[in-house]
């Protein structure tokens, strides 16, 4: 069936006229007139009959008609979702974040994204850099932001920072070192608590171990989130290397303590990530319009 004869019979059979009909189809009235008796030939039935000088449907056409009102109001939807697409109106945005963006920094971006896209599905996952990088690479996300390491990621991750945090070694308040001075060498003597194999303080900590030639410290706790990382080590037992996003606060209220590592500053970046030589949608521009202008 030809869809474009359909919308032909549509727009004569609600105005009523083969003229109106021509002029939002953008045709000449000899041509629907043609068009529409093609249409009758290919369905074998007749539309319309004459009646004094205008024109009304025949039964068949009056069910038709009905039919077809679904067919184009389906159409409208359609030409209206692409529009809104197009425009960033609606759609699905992936991020993925290491910890300290998805709980520090992204739930502002979101909620200021939110208020101007209410349309706009946005789905977070929090996971650790390595993890993140791939997810990106194998468009599983459409943006990484993570705390970590450039030299994490490979030749098809675009990798942008956005701003340089620092790691502080930290311990319980009321721990021998709170708010000591001691060498690196005699820090990596502490137990300590850190984040699983593939997270990015797990690496700078293997990083400055090797770079200073200090044998790797014993990790004889370990969690998959900060949060409990940090409740461990609030609680007395060991040391850890966390990002003063994370501690700041409760460095600050005395529940936490620096110790301070001679000769070590540690420098943490978080960065934004895309996938390098890929033209960006312009959802995916707008939250990272979102994000530099929250650092300006």
């Amino acid at each position: 069936m030809n869809l474009h004869s359909l919308k032909l019979f549509y727009q004569v059979a609600v105005t009523g006229s083969f003229t109106r009909a021509a002029e939002i189809m953008h045709i000449s009235q000899p041509a629907v007139s043609s068009q529409i008796k093609r249409f009758e030939h290919e369905l074998g039935m007749a539309l319309f009959k004459k009646e004094g000088r205008g024109v009304v449907l025949t039964n068949f056409a009056e069910e038709l008609l009905e039919r077809t009102k679904t067919l184009i109001a389906s159409e409208k939807y359609i030409e209206t979702f692409i529009e809104e697409y197009k425009s960033a109106k609606v759609g699905t945005l992936h991020i993925v974040a290491t910890y300290l963006p998805a709980n520090f920094l992204i739930p502002k971006w979101a909620a200021l994204f939110k208020s101007e896209n209410e349309d706009v599905s946005l789905i977070i996952t929090t996971t650790n850099t390595k993890s993140a990088c791939e997810q990106l690479k194998n468009y599983k996300a459409d943006l990484a932001i993570f705390g970590g390491l450039s030299s994490e990621m490979s030749a098809e991750v675009l990798y942008e920072q956005l701003f340089e945090d620092e790691l502080w070694f930290v311990v319980a308040a009321t721990h021998p070192l709170a708010n000591s001075e001691i060498t690196l060498k005699e820090m990596v003597e502490e137990s300590f608590i850190m984040r699983e194999e593939g997270s990015s303080m797990r690496e700078y900590l293997r990083s400055i171990c090797h770079t200073h030639q200090v044998k790797m410290p014993k990790v004889s706790l370990q969690f998959s989130g900060i949060n409990e990382t940090i409740r461990s080590v609030k609680a007395g037992y060991g040391a850890s290397l966390i990002s003063s996003l994370a501690v700041r606060e409760y460095v600050e209220n005395g529940q936490l303590a620096r110790v301070y590592v001679q000769d070590v500053h540690i420098p943490h970046n978080i960065a934004v990530c895309t996938r390098r030589n890929e033209k960006q949608s312009t959802l995916l521009q707008k939250f990272i319009k979102i994000i530099k202008s929250d650092f300006k």
